[in-house]
């Protein structure tokens, strides 16, 4: 999901977003429907007729879905829109659950709504279609869609993406492909770039650093799992170390995928981390014969990968009737039929399976035979001290 031009970001300052924030004046049309500020007039009619209020993605507001939910269910569809997980956060934090019915947020997002009392738990007993999701990615085996106790479930899934790295194979070699060790390989010097945010630098480089010091599977200072967005102030030193390295072997540092699109077209640059959205614009080329090379995207590097699931939460002011809205538009967003028109139109992987419902081509396109990978990967979340980050990009970028 895009700011911009540019697309999705590592989720803490969302620059480089993927999502795009809808600014208007009176009205702001998405998809051919046009979503308007309350009128100082309101029919009766009007006043009678419920309205869920979402606090979301723009990309998610698809024009044949809202139809068919303000039909099927006989309510109206009010959405706010925001481009990051901080700005809704905030949004809700001063008086936001008064005012939205259901909110949006990926990563280790959802815990901290659910922790602040700022929403309210899902009741998947609600969701009959939750029968269409991936079994990697309910709550049993994708644990962040529940509390830390695992007693509440605390969201519900919509769609996925990871940062890969999308590499032109007819110029690296096949033995180099897979690793991050990729973006240190001299070999490709000035022939890689990598995107300008520091939050996905640090942590993709910061999973590499903890391999390399063999920290990864050992005990954490935390107790808690390897987290990436929580390196230990070793494993910085050599993250800034190995960014070092890598910054002598970059052409450039993509400030958009539209820059980042044009330099692996013309062969500039033969691998870069990104959010598939590149591999997939030049998959679709290569296809269509405008361009003669292949691309891979390596979702799930061997040392570990970043990755995001969008999630549906409930706002914890809603009351049960909006909470009862709330349900039945998340249910309507799981069947198949939409969420074939959801990978389609937002060009994310989905965490419901709809493969029978795309052709093989786009099957690959949108990663649906890679659910278990997805699941795997170390999800966006804040880095622990971000004073301590900027100090080690501030350093990188001296260098």
């Amino acid at each position: 999901m895009s700011n911009g031009t540019s697309k999705r970001s590592g989720r803490a300052g969302e620059s480089l977003s993927r999502r795009q924030v809808l600014a208007g004046a009176a009205a702001v049309a998405v998809g051919g429907i046009a979503f308007r500020p309350s009128a100082p007039f309101i029919s009766n009619a009007e006043a009678a007729t419920p309205t869920l209020r979402l606090l979301m993605w723009q990309p998610y507001a698809i024009k044949e879905t809202i139809a068919q939910f303000e039909e099927s269910v006989g309510a109206r569809f009010s959405p706010t829109f925001f481009d990051g997980n901080s700005e809704a956060f905030n949004k809700m934090k001063v008086g936001g659950t008064k005012d939205f019915d259901i909110v949006q947020a990926d990563g280790f997002w959802p815990r901290l709504y659910f922790k602040q009392g700022l929403t309210q738990g899902v009741d998947y007993g609600k969701l009959g279609n939750v029968k269409n999701v991936f079994p990697e990615f309910l709550p049993d085996k994708f644990t962040l869609l529940a509390d830390e106790s695992g007693q509440t479930n605390v969201a519900a899934p919509n769609c996925w993406g990871g940062y890969g790295i999308t590499v032109n194979t007819s110029r690296v070699a096949a033995e180099d492909i897979g690793s991050i060790n990729l973006l240190l390989n001299e070999k490709y010097k000035g022939k890689m770039s990598s995107n300008s945010r520091f939050e996905e630098n640090i942590a993709l480089m910061g999973i590499l650093a903890a391999t390399n010091l063999g920290t990864v599977g050992g005990e954490r200072p935390d107790g808690k799992p390897f987290n990436p967005y929580n390196l230990t102030d070793a494993e910085l030193e050599e993250t800034k170390r190995l960014l070092i390295a890598q910054k002598k072997l970059l052409m450039t540092r993509y400030q958009d995928y539209d820059a980042l699109d044009r330099l692996m077209r013309g062969g500039a640059i033969w691998a870069a981390p990104e959010f598939a959205e590149t591999y997939r614009h030049l998959t679709v080329l290569r296809k269509e014969g405008k361009i003669d090379f292949d691309v891979q995207h390596v979702l799930k590097p061997k040392e570990g990968g970043l990755g995001w699931v969008d999630t549906w939460m409930i706002s914890s002011g809603a009351s049960s009737e909006q909470a009862e809205l709330a349900h039945r538009w998340i249910d309507l967003y799981l069947t198949k039929e939409n969420f074939a028109r959801v990978v389609r139109s937002t060009g994310y992987g989905g965490t419901v399976d709809v493969r029978e419902l795309l052709k093989p081509d786009e099957v690959d396109l949108y990663f649906q035979d890679k659910s278990a990978d997805a699941s795997q990967l170390h999800m966006f979340d804040q880095p622990s001290s971000p004073e301590k980050w900027e100090r080690i990009w501030s350093d990188v970028e001296a260098s």
